[in-house]
């Protein structure tokens, strides 16, 4: 069931011990670089449950990250919404709450019915958004996975994996102010209103588990009990994802013992933290002639614990002739990781900006002002 990373293939593998015994599936991921610590039948497809909304969270943030909807702006409760079954937060139709107070209740009550009205807000339907679930799934190499709706209720053709589910967490896990609610354990809704509703968090290993901060449950009694967990200590943040469990309990004890394992024998060996400058690169004929390069994410190196790190080291190797036209997003070079002369790992880095091309006007002054020391 053990597998240690590339990176230390040429150690001795630790024993084969099944950690959950009663999954039908699991996987243990580290966050940052995605490597699998282990797994059990993590391509087997099997009905999500609710760790659906990991998806419809990660559209909610990434909607936010792009302006289209603020944390402060009003949700409208359609009737549609407010009729779903499960797990809810009783939404009147025609009421109006945040999209904060929507995540709440998504987060840690599993609201299917904030789940469709966070769908409609967005997509303007629970049809579009699901498609739209579809692709960004297609986007995070989720070959495994198709969804049929936002919130997991049973329904045909809606499946996904082990390892696609931690694909979509460590997703997820890059909006840093998604823990504030998939990590809270209690809170409450229209909290000013004459019928304040508790939220008490369905993940339990957010209060009894020392850095765990989400991040969704599951139970359908088709799916049974599910769970994708994340824990953070020092430098090391890992996704726990089991499948298909008997019980709360057994759920819970056997992540537990995931993540005992990732935090005892592993460790994140840091080179970049997200926001970090990573220096500049050049464009040729470019509206800028250099571009700044920042760190998107947290770059680092998963290790066995006791592993020397005396010989690590990385080099930032940037494509020779970059020109403009420069599309955002477009490969620019890679960060590449060394441990003595041999390469650990190589990290893909995408230009932050679009460039275009400069006039021939501009070109002109930029050439003659080199040709006299002075600035253009």
């Amino acid at each position: 069931m053990l597998i240690l990373p590339v990176a230390f293939a040429e150690e001795k593998k630790a024993p084969t011990v099944d950690l959950t015994p009663n999954a039908q599936s699991a996987v243990l991921m580290d966050a940052d670089t995605g490597t699998v610590i282990a797994e059990k039948n993590k391509d087997t497809k099997l009905p999500p449950a609710s760790i659906t909304k990991i998806m419809t969270m990660l559209l909610i943030m990434e909607a936010i990250d792009k302006g289209n909807i603020k944390m402060d702006e009003k949700v409208r409760v359609s009737e549609y919404a407010a009729s779903m079954g499960g797990s809810q937060i009783f939404l009147e139709p025609g009421e109006e709450m945040t999209v904060q107070e929507m995540l709440k209740g998504i987060a840690m009550a599993s609201g299917n019915d904030a789940s469709v009205a966070m769908a409609e807000k967005i997509a303007g339907s629970e049809e579009n958004f699901v498609q739209m679930m579809n692709e960004r799934a297609q986007q995070l190499g989720m070959k495994n996975t198709h969804f049929s709706n936002c919130n997991g209720l049973p329904v045909a053709n809606h499946y996904t994996t082990a390892n696609d589910i931690a694909v979509m967490s460590r997703e997820l896990l890059k909006h840093e102010g998604i823990t504030k609610f998939t990590g809270a354990y209690q809170d409450y809704l229209r909290k000013e209103s004459p019928n304040p509703f508790w939220l008490v968090n369905t993940n339990k290993l957010v209060r009894f588990y020392s850095g765990a901060d989400g991040l969704k449950t599951g139970y359908t009694s088709e799916a049974k009990f599910c769970l994708s967990a994340t824990a953070k200590r020092d430098n090391l943040r890992v996704v726990a994802v089991v499948l298909g469990e008997p019980n709360t309990k057994t759920r819970n004890a056997e992540v537990t013992k995931l993540f005992d394992y990732a935090f005892a024998q592993y460790t994140n060996y840091p080179l970049f933290k997200s926001g970090d400058s990573l220096g500049n690169f050049t464009v040729n004929k470019g509206q800028v002639s250099t571009v700044p390069l920042v760190a998107k994410q947290n770059y680092s190196i998963l290790m066995k614990k006791g592993t020397a790190t005396d010989n690590i080291r990385h080099e930032l190797q940037l494509e020779p002739n970059l020109r403009a036209p420069i599309t955002m997003g477009q490969p620019i070079g890679k960060i590449v990781v060394y441990s003595g002369d041999n390469v650990l790992t190589e990290y893909p880095l995408e230009s932050p900006v679009a460039v275009d091309k400069a006039s021939w006007w501009k070109l002109f002054k930029r050439t003659t002002s080199h040709m006299f020391h002075t600035d253009n």
